[in-house]
Order: C-alpha cells, then sequence, then structure tokens
C-alpha cells in the first residue's frame, strides 16, 4: 500500500471514530417525556413514615429529598431548580404526571410538568 492510501485510512478511521463518540452525547441531550407517579426519592414507590402517600412525598421533600418519577418498576429523581416546577411537583404529589426533559441515567433534568387526567 501507499503512504497516501494508508494516510487516507488513517483519516477516515479517526474521523468516524470521533463520530461515534459524539452521537451518544447527541441522543442522550434529547428530550422525552415520561408518565408517571409523582414520589420523592427517598421512599420511591413504597412510602412507610406511616402518612398518606402524598403527604409523605410532601414531607420528604420538605426533610430534603427530590422529586421522583415512578414509572412501571423504575424510579427517576427530578432534578430542576425552577421553583414554579417544584410547586407543580407539590400540587401533583403521588398523582399522575407528564414530565418532559432530559434522562441520563435514573434522572430527569425537568423541563416541564402537567397533570394528566
Amino acid at each position: 500500500m501507499s503512504r497516501l492510501r494508508m494516510l487516507q485510512g488513517l483519516m477516515a478511521t479517526v474521523i468516524l471514530s470521533a463520530g461515534f463518540a459524539v452521537v451518544p452525547t447527541v441522543a442522550a441531550g434529547t428530550p422525552q417525556t415520561f408518565t408517571g407517579k409523582v414520589s420523592d426519592a427517598m421512599c420511591g414507590a413504597k412510602h412507610t413514615e406511616g402518612l398518606a402517600p402524598a403527604a409523605c412525598v410532601r414531607a420528604c421533600v420538605q426533610k430534603g429529598a427530590k422529586y421522583a418519577l415512578v414509572v412501571g418498576d423504575r424510579v427517576y429523581t427530578l432534578d430542576t431548580s425552577d421553583q414554579a416546577t417544584r410547586d407543580t411537583l407539590n400540587k401533583l404529589a403521588w398523582e399522575q404526571a407528564r414530565v418532559t426533559g432530559t434522562a441520563d441515567g435514573a434522572t430527569i433534568s425537568v423541563k416541564s410538568v402537567t397533570a394528566t387526567r
């Protein structure tokens, strides 16, 4: 093989490898919509404080837990710094909600929250 062909092959490999490294990052940044019950990250799907589930969610969040969304068997921690969003989550404690945001493992960076009926 000539040096030019080897260099072209090497450059193609480097460019393709860089492209594949970027694809998962772009896919992870795509907003998705999740539907489930608003809970807290401490209790998840099971509330054991002897309170009604909605009251338990509010009590745990007051103690420092983050809000969570129970979707089937999965519990996603909801990450938001927006007070209006936290107020909406407080109103929807232990009710069905639709959360739009970017998922990263078991955490959703929340863009919006709406009640589902």
